[in-house]
């Protein structure tokens, strides 16, 4: 500026030539070309104006032309204003001084909102007149729109913290965006919709009159009035500034449109999903500078924070009401209680109907005050316990006297108490879920009386074969001595007889059969009265060589092959006789039910469970079909007569493994073969 004024042509200005100046005007000019704060001087009662370089901010496009003019010229658009408060002092008015003054300026083509801190005061000329008025002064423009906007921002961030539907929500901020009617003369909020092919308008405000459509489609570029562009915004992914008249867009070149809007893009926060658009009227009284920008870039934010917390609260009302549908319906009893006194805050259906209670009456109540007969019970003293120690408590079957129908009842209950925590941990109650077990105790008194019932009925049964298979060993032995005696006494030339002969032989024949059958009688006998008996530990291995030693010659006449497959750990704690007679079973039965067509192979292996040593023998021979598996457990049951065989082994081996808490297991197919799998418990 000081360049500027010493290239000026003073001369034909009405000032004059500078060397006729005032000493006071020209010691002002110095003071305010050394200042580097914003400062100007309108000198005389015309006011020509002169300024410092930290002045030109101000002057916008009026530099330099604004150097010598008269300010009533210079500000001509806000002298009405300005004027007020200048010309009293030119007249021995008192100074003044203004903090964030709006005062509107023309200094970039348009009429501009701006905000000014200043004083003026009486500049004097060299016999201490008052020729003049010296300003020092400061925009407040952008401190002013900044806490205007953060105020806005504020407002809608509070507003919609409570709002529970998207449609308020989005409402709302309209309405609140549109209270600061300088920066958002009218806005829109368009959502996308599930596909992201149309938008739904859900809020609106500042606009007295629209064409704006409550839905738009994206897959249309439509370029009639009050169809917003945004298809154009959700590809760009960026704002965009178009042209609008009374609130809806205006395709450039159709309608003469004066006004502008934004078109802001909304994402989820933290994400590049889009969620919607905000279009918002633009100020004409403003420039869109980058503050104004990052405005509704922030605004835009402050919507997606919005919307995903009322998208949140609807999320957390259908999960609660989820949960408490859930609660209502759950096929067990259940209750929340909190507090020193155990108040009932929550109680579904099924611990009303187990207290014998209507919900009314116990909501909200401390637990033995809904529940007096409980008192003297130490339902409170489980519950405090809890509380105290936040060990759950758990009980299987509870005799508790309640007050049902009118009269104490006894009501048997499994429940659990469990301590209810809040975010810090701190225990803040107790969770009761509770299930009425009344039918089951009685079902299981009722079962216990029957197993004792059976129980005696099997240990006479047991005393019975016991001793029956005693007393027909003598019966059976005379039978077979009076045979013996009539055969030695029959002449040789009647038994030779083929009718005799044949007779005898099949005498022989259930002599024989009896006798075995007695003697697996006493097997059975004995497998119950010795159980527990000659336990020890065990080694599967070795049993296994051992019977297969007493086949050997079977083995060989049958071209029998075994194949062994023994974990390192396949030792149990069983009777010696009892796994031997279990093993020898399976292999007898395996060398037994060969198939003719094919040698036998036998392969026998073990394997551990967590809570088992498993012994299985698969074989080639006969196999079985499916609904034959279960029989064959029976006792005197055969499934095949072509061999000698009583029909009572398999029964022998699954009474000794059950007896000692194992069970056995079997797959097989016909012409196939046929495994066993035995479990003995570790």
């Amino acid at each position: 500026m000081g360049a500027l004024m010493r290239s000026y042509d003073w001369a034909s200005h009405p000032l004059g030539s500078p060397d006729a100046w005032p000493e006071s005007l020209k010691s002002t000019i110095r003071l305010l070309l050394n200042s580097r704060f914003p400062m100007f001087v309108w000198w005389s009662q015309e006011l020509y104006a002169f300024h410092n370089d930290a002045y030109l901010p101000a002057l916008g496009e009026k530099h330099p032309a604004a150097l010598g003019t008269p300010a009533r010229v210079l500000w001509a658009e806000a002298w009405d204003q300005l004027g007020q408060i200048a010309e009293p002092i030119l007249t021995g008015g008192a100074p003044f001084y203004a903090q964030g003054l709006y005062i509107p300026l023309k200094r970039k083509g348009f009429m501009e909102d701006t905000y000014w801190t200043f004083s003026y005061s009486p500049a004097f000329d060299d016999e201490g007149l008052v020729n003049g008025i010296f300003c020092a002064c400061y925009e407040e423009t952008m401190t002013v729109l900044g806490q205007r906007r953060l105020k806005t921002l504020k407002d809608i961030s509070e507003g919609t913290s409570q709002i529970e539907t998207l449609a308020d929500a989005c409402q709302t901020i309209c309405h609140l965006l549109t209270q600061n009617v300088g920066d958002v003369p009218f806005c829109q909020i368009y959502l996308l919709h599930e596909q992201e092919s149309e938008v739904q308008l859900l809020g609106q405000a500042g606009v007295t009159e629209t064409m704006a459509p409550s839905v738009i489609s994206l897959q249309e570029e439509l370029g009639k009035p009050g169809y917003w562009p945004l298809a154009r915004t959700q590809r760009s992914r960026q704002k965009e500034v178009v042209l609008h008249h009374g609130g809806s867009f205006v395709p450039a070149g159709q309608v003469p449109a004066h006004e502008k809007a934004v078109m802001v893009p909304i994402f989820r926060p933290g994400q590049e999903d889009m969620l919607g658009f905000l279009v918002a009227g633009l100020s004409n009284k403003l420039d869109y500078d980058l503050p104004y920008q990052d405005f509704h870039e922030l605004v835009a934010g402050q919507i997606a924070t919005s919307i995903a917390s009322v998208q949140a609260q609807l999320e957390t009302s259908r999960r609660q009401a989820y949960l408490t549908e859930l609660f209502q319906q759950a096929p067990v009893a259940i209750c929340i209680m909190s507090g020193p006194e155990h108040m009932i805050d929550m109680a579904n259906p099924g611990i009303c109907e187990l207290w014998g209670k209507k919900y009314e009456d116990v909501i909200g109540k401390p637990v033995l005050e809904a529940l007096p007969e409980v008192r003297n019970q130490g339902i409170k003293e489980l519950l405090d316990g809890v509380v105290q120690t936040g060990i759950p408590y758990v009980n299987n079957e509870l005799a508790i006297e309640l007050m049902r129908n009118g009269a104490l009842e006894t009501v048997y209950v499994s429940f659990v108490y469990h301590p209810l925590r809040d975010t810090q941990g701190n225990i803040m109650g107790v969770i009761a879920i509770a299930l009425g077990i009344n039918e089951q105790v009685e079902a299981r008194h009722q079962m216990e009386a029957k197993n004792r019932e059976l129980l005696a009925i099997n240990a006479d049964l047991d005393n019975f074969v016991y001793s029956a298979s005693h007393d027909l060993r003598a019966p059976i032995s005379n039978i077979e001595g009076l045979i013996d005696a009539l055969i030695e006494d029959l002449p040789p030339q009647v038994l030779q007889r083929e009718v005799v002969s044949r007779v005898v032989s099949l005498i022989q024949g259930s002599v024989e059969r009896f006798k075995r059958t007695v003697s697996d009688l006493t097997e059975v006998a004995k497998i119950q009265r010795e159980a527990g008996e000659d336990v020890g530990s065990i080694n599967l291995a070795e049993v296994v060589e051992k019977v297969c030693l007493d086949f050997d010659s079977a083995m060989e006449r049958a071209g029998a092959r075994v194949e062994t497959d023994f974990t390192s750990n396949a030792s149990i704690q069983f009777s010696a006789k009892n796994v031997r007679s279990v093993v020898y079973n399976l292999i007898s039965n395996a060398l037994k039910y060969r198939s003719p067509e094919r040698p036998p192979v036998l392969r026998i292996a073990t394997d551990v469970t967590p809570t088992h040593v498993m012994l299985s023998v698969q074989d080639n021979g006969l196999g079985l079909k499916v609904s034959d598996h279960g029989k064959i457990f029976s006792m005197f049951k055969r499934l095949h007569d072509h061999v000698e065989g009583t029909g009572i082994g398999l029964y022998i081996v699954k009474r000794i493994v059950e007896n000692a808490g194992g069970h056995i297991e079997v797959e097989s197919t016909i012409g196939q073969g046929t495994t066993f799998k035995v479990y003995f418990k570790r």
